[in-house]
Parts: structure tokens; C-alpha cells; sequence
């Protein structure tokens, strides 16, 4: 391991976090009226945030300068997996300059802020905070930076510094690679800076769009910006405790329904849509083909289609909402929300019929679309793995016929292949340790635990804790459902849930390598 290159990448890394944290600031001041004091503490917060994450950032770089070096595997690895601690860390420093309180007169401990700093970044949107709409406990510009890391994150960090700094070479393919979800990792253009370029362009543009339509259809543009941020991240932090659901308009429901599609799907379709538009090879139309002939987008679309469907079926039939339309409204936001692992909420699903609730439990372990901004476990990886099931299936009786592996007419080389079932069986096992962990570290009371019910709701509320977080979705069922957080749990609960959060984002490898001694040698 080069020391002193990781040092410098990670100096670099923490200094981009910090420079970041200035477009919170100007929102600690109202354009007129007398700013508070709580809104000045959270100014001066955002500050020493700015500078601390400097002076850390600019320590390591100066450690590490001596040293230009190159970015190999390992050190690829360890930057995409020390990166995102240490934007976790650097991010959680407003809420604890800030005195910002999880509940009223309890300020965050700082497992609680690195919680909710790394909840942010990794766009999990789940939260310990229960009075967001009190300014006196959370200063605007802290709850702008909520929301922003939001936006940081759903693109990718790692991703972001590749596009700003450049010149890695090889590094910042290998960077990208480990930092952009899904099992095939393609760049979109020959040149890995032109690729993180054109993704972050893409990501601006639609954020841009959706965030006129928000304000033209009466947000605020505060309020605009933090659901775009939360959307195109496929995050879902709010700035009201009742999400989404605060507005009460059709309108607003259906923008964000359709910017979380798009934020569920593929960034690389969309910038092969463009080439074709702008290179006019064919009719506006024909430039879409690629988005819908890519077998993916296709199955994602049909499982949007079909659980929505379904859903409303249930609903309609235990006759929750009195129309069509109102079911149907609810039932698309609620399936599209956690399917993309977005996590805005309309309405309470724990009160909705069993089998519409075991239906929403599936789609959170299916999420978006690779290379989208999406969690989950991905649309392609259930594609690859039924297919690989039905060639096993097929070579048990007829084990002399030999199949490739195909997507469409792509062939899927073995190493793929064993990656996809390999993930599948880490998901699995992290997701069965975890949650018997978190039942074993969680005291018995907050269930009333002496009843029999009570004792399997803290089982399913455990596994849909750990469920929400290691997909990257936020709110649960049960005690963790969509109007509930996390503030009860113990700390050492918060800081195993915020392990989860972690390595659903970055799909698992490029943070447990680090645990492996031999990884760290020369």
C-alpha cells in the first residue's frame, strides 16, 4: 500500500467535502426579515465545519505530496472505501457544531451525527431527527446540508472527484468501477474523466428540470431543491416530517414519481440517447430505442408496472382509500419510492393489508437499475441470477448442452457470473448476521417485550431495519416504518445500522477489504 499516495487522494477527497459545505451557508439568512440566533448558530456551525474538513483535507494532501505515485487496485480500494468514512466524519460536523437536537433538549451524540451525515451521503434517508419543521432544533442551512449530501452521494462522491481533478489515469477507472453500483461496470465515454463528466452533467441537467417544475408548481425553492436532492439521489430525506405527503397535491406526487423512475434508471442510456440526438443519426423517436431496448429497463419497468398493479388491487379490495384514483396515486408513489430505495412517503404503508406491505418488503431488496442512483441488490443482478438458475436447472438433464450466458444478445462472461452469485450469497449473509445482531443489542422494552406479538414484531421490525439500511432505503415497517425513525435505537444499534448503509452503497467489496490484514501490506 502506497501510504503516502492515499494520504494525498484522501487529503484531496476532504477538501472537495469541505468546499462542498458553502452552498449550505447562504440559507442560514432570509432574504428579509431578521435572521435568529438559532439560524446564525447554524451559519457559524456550517463555517467550522468548512474549516476544520480544510485543515484536515489540506494536512493529508501536504503528508502525502512528495509522493505523485500510482493508483493501483489497491489503492483504488482503499480511497473508495476510506473516502466515503471519512466524508461520513468530515459530514456530520454541522450537526454536532451546531447543537442540533434529536429530540427536544437531547442533542445528537456523535454516533448520531455520523448516522446521519453517512444516512446522506449514501442516500439512505434514514434519520434520527423528529422535529425537522423546528427551525430552533435544526437551523436551515444544517437541514440544506442534510438534503444536499443527498445529491453528493446519489452520483457518487468518488465520482465527482474523478470528474473535478482528473489526470488518475487507470486509478480512476478502478475508482469509478468500485464506486458506480451494479455488477458491469461500463465507462460511458473511452476516457474515464470524460465518463465521470458526462454523468455528472446528465445528473445536473435532470436536477436542474425537475427542480423548475417543483418551484413552478409552488414549492418554495428551498423546498424544491432538498425533494430534487433527495429524488435524483434516490434518497428521500425531507424537509417536513410528513415527506411528500405535507403538500397534499396530485401534481407534486406525480413530478416526483417520475424523476424517481428516471433516477432508478441507467445514467448511460441517457447518455446514449443524447449522443444520438445531438449526432441526428436518426429521428428523435428512433434515439430512445436504445433506453427500451435494453432488456433492464425493460424488466424494471414491468416490475413498477405489475407491483403497482397489484397493490392498488389490494388496496381497492380492503377498501383503504374510498376511489380509484386516490389508490392508485398512493399505490404508484409508495411502489416507485421503494423500488428506487428513494424512500419519500404519501401515506403510512404499515396500515395498508399484509400482502400489499409484503410486496413493498420485496421491492426493497430489488431496487434501481445499474449505473442509476438507486439501491437495492439491482434489477440486472435478478436478471442475471434467474437466468443462471434456469441453465443450471436445464444442465441437470441434458449436462452435455452448453449455453452462454446471455443479456439480450450480449454474451455474460463466468466472471460475471461468479460475481452476481457471490453478491447474492454476501447479501445473505450480511443481512441474516446483521439483523440477529441487532435483535440481540436492542432492549426488549421498546416492544413490550412480554407478549407474544410483541416478540415477533421486534423481529420484523430488526429485519426491516436492516433491510432499509443495507439497501439503502431509510424508513422500514413497523417501528421503523415511514412515520417513525430511528432516534430509539441504542447506539451501538445506530452504529452497526450505519455499517449497513455503508456497504450497500458501495456494494460490499471496497469496505470489507479493508478488514483483511494482508490488504494493507506492501
Amino acid at each position: 500500500m502506497n501510504w503516502y499516495l492515499l494520504s494525498r487522494m484522501l487529503g484531496m477527497l476532504g477538501m472537495l467535502v469541505g468546499a462542498s459545505m458553502v452552498f449550505s451557508m447562504p440559507w442560514a439568512f432570509p432574504i428579509c426579515g431578521q435572521t435568529e440566533t438559532f439560524e446564525v448558530r447554524g451559519f457559524w456551525s456550517m463555517v467550522a465545519s468548512f474549516c476544520c474538513s480544510l485543515v484536515l483535507g489540506g494536512g493529508l494532501y501536504l503528508i502525502g505530496r512528495k509522493d505523485p505515485g500510482t493508483i493501483l487496485r489497491k489503492e483504488a480500494l482503499a480511497v473508495v472505501g476510506l473516502g466515503w468514512l471519512l466524508a461520513g466524519l468530515l459530514g456530520a460536523l454541522p450537526y454536532l457544531f451546531g447543537g442540533v437536537e434529536r429530540v427536544e433538549g437531547v442533542p445528537m451524540s456523535f454516533i448520531d451525527a455520523l448516522f446521519e451525515s453517512l444516512s446522506g451521503f449514501t442516500t439512505t434517508g434514514a434519520s434520527v431527527l423528529t422535529q425537522l419543521e423546528d427551525p430552533e432544533m435544526v437551523p436551515r442551512c444544517v437541514l440544506f446540508w442534510r438534503s444536499f449530501t443527498h445529491w453528493l452521494g446519489g452520483m457518487g462522491i468518488i465520482v465527482l472527484f474523478v470528474a473535478v481533478l482528473g489526470q488518475l489515469g487507470a486509478g480512476g477507472k478502478a475508482m469509478m468501477r468500485r464506486e458506480v453500483p451494479g455488477p458491469i461496470s461500463e465507462a460511458v465515454r473511452p476516457r474515464v474523466r470524460e465518463s465521470a463528466i458526462a454523468m455528472w452533467a446528465i445528473y445536473v441537467g435532470i436536477s436542474v428540470v425537475q427542480t423548475i417544475l417543483l418551484t413552478i408548481e409552488g414549492l418554495t425553492l428551498y423546498d424544491a431543491l432538498c425533494h430534487t436532492f433527495g429524488t435524483m439521489a434516490t434518497g428521500g430525506f425531507s424537509t417536513f416530517n410528513s415527506s411528500v405527503g405535507h403538500f397534499q397535491r396530485p401534481v407534486i406526487e406525480y413530478t416526483i414519481i417520475a424523476f424517481m423512475i428516471i433516477a432508478g434508471t441507467n445514467f448511460s442510456l441517457y447518455d446514449i440517447v443524447l449522443r444520438n440526438l445531438k449526432g441526428k443519426r436518426s429521428g428523435p423517436l428512433a434515439s430512445f430505442a436504445p433506453l427500451f431496448r435494453d432488456p433492464e429497463y425493460r424488466l424494471y419497468l414491468t416490475i413498477l408496472f405489475v407491483s403497482t398493479s397489484v397493490v392498488t388491487i389490494s388496496l381497492l379490495k380492503h377498501q383503504v382509500f374510498d376511489s380509484f384514483t386516490e389508490a392508485v396515486r398512493h399505490a404508484t408513489f409508495n411502489v416507485v419510492s421503494l423500488m428506487t430505495t428513494t424512500g419519500f412517503g404519501t401515506e403510512n404503508f404499515n396500515e395498508w393489508p399484509q400482502f400489499s406491505k409484503a410486496i413493498l418488503l420485496v421491492l426493497m431488496f430489488i431496487g434501481g437499475c445499474a449505473g442509476s442512483t438507486g439501491g437495492g441488490i439491482k434489477v440486472v443482478r435478478f436478471l442475471l441470477f434467474f437466468k443462471i438458475l434456469w441453465l443450471e436447472i436445464e444442465r441437470a438433464f441434458r449436462p452435455n448442452v452448453v449455453r452462454p450466458l446471455r443479456i439480450g444478445q450480449t454474451p455474460i462472461d463466468d466472471g460475471v457470473r461468479r460475481d452476481v452469485t457471490v453478491y447474492f450469497g454476501l447479501i445473505l449473509v450480511l443481512f441474516i448476521g446483521s439483523w440477529l445482531l441487532l435483535v440481540g443489542i436492542e432492549a426488549d422494552h421498546h416492544w413490550n417485550i412480554d407478549k407474544e406479538p410483541s416478540q415477533a414484531a421486534k423481529l420484523f421490525d430488526c429485519a426491516t431495519a436492516v433491510a432499509a439500511t443495507l439497501n439503502n432505503i431509510g424508513p422500514g415497517m413497523g417501528i421503523v416504518g415511514p412515520a417513525e425513525n430511528y432516534t430509539f435505537f441504542s447506539q451501538p444499534a445506530k452504529l452497526l445500522l450505519t455499517l449497513m448503509m455503508v456497504l450497500g452503497r458501495l456494494e460490499l467489496f471496497a469496505l470489507l477489504v479493508l478488514i483483511f490484514p494482508s490488504f494493507w501490506r506492501n
